[in-house]
């Protein structure tokens, strides 16, 4: 049985779409604008975390997130942005789908405000020294930078914040009843060691290979 075949209504047209959310206001339909104005320059100022949204050529998407101390994303100019590569994981997986497909989108966020910022446009992957020190850490430059050419940008309003209740101390879980990563990478991977003692290793790579 395919996952659709499990539901009895399944919008499948813009039509039926538009009939039961209706149609966006003037404001909202026109609030995207090409480049980087100096609101939207001022808020990636403040931003210490995105996502990055990309996909390789054969539509397989991928969603990761990127933080530094506010500010660390670079406007170059009003249509380019850069960001830095921190060490990581060595997938590499927005590297290798841009490789493939340039498109991306950047979804801006800073703490305690309950508007984001929404970029899209199309990635390059550049190590011009020059760049790279100007994005420097504790005097160590990214391998790589992530220059993107702003295509389309605007800000998105507050209310999935709101709801969320995203910067509330108050609704936040006590993180021992969070799923733990260690304890799923060892259930996953069939590692043969203890959670405390991947943990000890996932925290000495933290330490020592943030920059």
């Amino acid at each position: 049985m395919t996952t659709a075949a499990r539901f009895d209504e399944v919008i499948t047209t813009e039509e039926e779409l538009r009939a039961i959310v209706g149609t966006p206001s003037a404001g909202a339909a026109g609030k995207a604008i090409d480049h980087i104005d100096h609101h939207f320059q001022g808020f990636i100022a403040k931003s210490p975390f995105l996502l990055i949204a990309s996909s390789d050529g054969a539509g397989n998407h991928d969603i990761s997130p990127k933080g530094d101390p506010a500010g660390f994303v670079q406007v170059l100019d009003e249509h380019t942005l850069a960001i830095p590569d921190r060490p990581g994981n060595r997938r590499a997986d927005t590297f290798t789908n841009i490789l493939q497909n340039p498109d991306v989108a950047l979804f801006f966020l800073v703490p305690g405000v309950r508007e984001t910022l929404r970029v899209q446009g199309r990635a390059m992957i550049v190590r011009d020294e020059g760049l790279r020190e100007r994005m420097a850490v504790n005097g160590k430059p990214p391998e790589l930078a992530l220059v993107i050419e702003v295509r389309e940008a605007f800000m998105h309003c507050a209310k999935c914040i709101i709801r969320s209740d995203l910067w509330d101390p108050a609704t936040w879980p006590d993180s021992d009843t969070v799923p733990s990563l260690s304890k799923a990478i060892i259930e996953q991977q069939g590692y043969d060691m203890t959670p405390e003692q991947l943990e000890k290793g996932l925290e000495k790579d933290a330490r020592e290979r943030l920059y």
